[in-house]
This record gives C-alpha cells, structure tokens and sequence, in this order.
C-alpha cells in the first residue's frame, strides 16, 4: 500500500479530540474547554462523549476548527493540555487516512475503533 499523499487545500478544516477519565479527569477537561472557549470563540466545541462513540473508545469531547486556526490553536493546546490526550486531525474525504495515517497526538497515543473508521471511510468513497 501507497501512502495516500494529499494536497494541502484537501485539508477543509480540522479536528481535536479531548480524551478524558469521566470519573478522574473530566473536571480538567471542563477546565481545558473553558479556556478553549475564551481563547479560541472562533473554534465549534462538540458534545461531552462520557462513553465510547464512533471511532472514539474513551470519554472525549471534539473541537472543530478551521484551518486557519491551525497554527495558534495547536501550538496553545501543546503547552495547555493540563496533561491530557489529544488527537488531532485534518478533514478531508477519508475517515480513516484522517485519523489514522494523517493525524498525530499530543501526549499519549490511544487506541481507536479502526473497523469503524474503515466503514466510515468506505461510506466517503462511494
């Protein structure tokens, strides 16, 4: 298999998944989105996930940006995520190259539902 090299405008925005403890964590998550919100009013936060959802297996709550966004947001939430978990991922037709071959973390690498994310990607190629 050929990497799947992409143009750079291929990239229509960008994603942040904060991953999170329910019960150990999730009081620094709300800390961190609270920053994120006065920092970044800009950014779309998604829906508190206390359980596994689509390709996600922990807790975690989504950040969509723009990929002008890029730059600042991720720089800050290098040096701001309070120790937690980050992936972080571009959007473009695949599902799976996104969160698999083109994203990248920020602290520790967890496990992802790569079965889903290849359903997901199937659907996008049709």
């Amino acid at each position: 298999m050929s990497f799947p090299n992409r143009p750079a405008d291929a990239i229509e925005g960008w994603h942040a998944h904060i991953y999170y403890d329910p019960e150990e964590t999730k009081g620094s998550a709300a800390a961190l989105r609270e920053k994120i919100v006065t920092e970044f009013p800009e950014t779309r936060m998604g829906s508190w996930h206390d359980e596994a959802v689509g390709p996600h297996l922990v807790a975690m709550y989504q950040i969509a940006f723009s990929v002008d966004q890029f730059d600042e947001l991720v720089q800050w939430l290098t040096v701001n995520r309070d120790g937690l978990s980050v992936l972080v991922h571009p959007l473009t037709e695949n599902a799976w190259n996104d969160h698999i071959i083109f994203g990248f973390w920020l602290g520790d690498k967890l496990p992802l539902n790569e079965e889903r994310l290849g359903g997901m990607a199937d659907r996008a190629t049709r």
